[in-house]
């Protein structure tokens, strides 16, 4: 994400949170205050009984803030704004503020649209007793129209679609502000890391529990700045297309409720098999898109990595996945493939089953005929057969590196040289030409 919106009701905490985003992560995050209430301050305006000249004083503030809207998204940072137009004019419905109703309709598009809006959820007896307690009652909305306000913004809501998350600011700090950090993909540096020099995307590849989602996890719980050091990755967001498969196959189990027939699977053993081959082309594509999403706003990938998992079986099962994949991915990839033996895929694959748990991600398991159909055959050793080299997809020399991941460890004292020394290797070589 890179533009995302606070709302709340009146001492929901919006400025307090987004003065402690802007105070521990200076170099990841540019906040902007709320546009109205900037403008009543510095114009002296009251927003009760001046409702005309505040409008206009919000007109003409309009292209002041996209600039800096648009600033901070060049810039690489993630841009917090505070509140919104939509939020005004909720107020101006609950006040009968017939003005800016008026001048809504001419203005509403002139502001870049964030990529969410999350709003800070607490009860309106809350938000009145925190309202007393600050003692300002030139900002201060009685019960009557904050109801008013909130079935108007709701409904604004509705009618534009908007991608809104509601989180609980009614409980304590430590795990709110926890939840915003990982919403918002932030990590705290308590030293500078060297982030410069860290991969763009990682193709993380390799059989189904092969380890790929451990490597992840190792990755996440590893600080910041010792990851950039030792493993030359950075702040990183991964993606998967296992969700977007299983989303697929629980679309079949409703399908098929409804006396339609399944489209790409069928249940095997409490699980899935998959009888669509088309699929796996549409999986590759969809991570694509969402890759392609990302890195098309100017300087995505600054002090950033995208960790990108799949695996892939059959004759030409990796050849045509990478294959499938764009040229402005691949000339900024590296491939690390986590191996293990086909013998071993299936022993881990069982070990980590829970059944209790089918719904997580960790803890799916591959039917053994599916496993031996869709996994038996793996062409990675066709088309990189070396230990670690470059490989050529659509005209890009792609950096690789095959990393044994066997036997199974769970100790950080082994796994650390064992992902340490494939990253070393594969950073040079990812660095040689570039």
């Amino acid at each position: 994400m890179h533009h995302v919106i606070f709302e709340g009701l009146p001492a929901a905490g919006k400025s307090e949170t987004l003065s402690l985003l802007a105070r521990f992560y200076p170099q990841n995050v540019v906040v902007l205050p709320e546009l109205v209430k900037e403008v009543a301050i510095r114009e002296e305006i009251d927003i009760f009984s001046q409702r005309e000249r505040l409008t206009q004083a919000i007109v003409a503030e309009i292209p002041r803030r996209k600039e800096q809207v648009q600033r901070a998204i060049a810039s690489g940072k993630l841009c917090l704004e505070e509140s919104h137009l939509g939020v005004h004019l909720a107020y101006a419905k609950a006040f009968g503020d017939k003005a800016f109703i008026d001048a809504y309709s001419r203005i509403s598009s002139a502001l870049p649209q964030p990529d969410a809006y999350l709003r800070m959820d607490i009860p309106i007896e809350l938000s009145l007793l925190r309202q007393e307690a600050r003692n300002s009652p030139r900002f201060f909305i009685d019960r009557e129209h904050l109801e008013a306000m909130l079935t108007a913004l709701q409904g604004w809501h509705i009618d534009h679609l908007t991608n809104l998350i509601t989180i609980n600011a009614d409980r304590e700090a430590s795990s709110f502000l926890l939840e915003i950090e990982r919403m918002l993909g932030l990590q705290y540096m308590a030293e500078k890391a060297p982030l410069g020099d860290t991969f763009d995307i990682i193709l993380l590849l390799g059989r189904p529990a092969a380890g790929k989602s451990e490597f992840i996890d190792f990755m996440h719980k590893t600080p910041i700045a010792q990851r950039a050091r030792d493993y030359h990755i950075a702040p990183f967001e991964a993606l998967d297309d296992f969700p977007l498969l299983w989303e697929k196959c629980v679309e079949d189990d409703l399908w098929e409720s409804m006396g339609k027939g399944r489209l790409y699977s069928r249940r095997a053993e409490e699980n899935y098999a998959i009888t669509n081959s088309d699929i796996w082309e549409f999986l590759i594509k969809r991570l694509d898109q969402q890759v392609a999403e990302i890195i098309s706003h100017p300087r995505a990938l600054a002090k950033k990595t995208l960790i990108i998992e799949f695996a892939r079986g059959g004759e030409h099962g990796y050849a045509e996945a990478l294959s499938q994949l764009s040229p402005e991915i691949l000339k900024r990839a590296v491939i690390l493939y986590v191996s293990v033996s086909f013998k071993e895929s299936w022993r881990r694959n069982v070990a980590r089953y829970d059944e209790k748990r089918r719904s997580g991600l960790l803890t799916h398991s591959v039917p053994r005929a599916e496993m031996e159909a869709t996994y038996g055959t793996d062409d990675w050793f066709d088309i990189a057969p070396d230990s670690h080299r470059r490989i050529d997809v659509k005209g890009a020399n792609v950096p690789y590196v095959t990393m044994n991941n066997e036997p199974e460890s769970k100790d950080p004292q082994v796994l650390s040289p064992r992902y340490g020394i494939a990253l070393d290797a594969l950073h040079s070589l990812w660095k040689r030409e570039r």
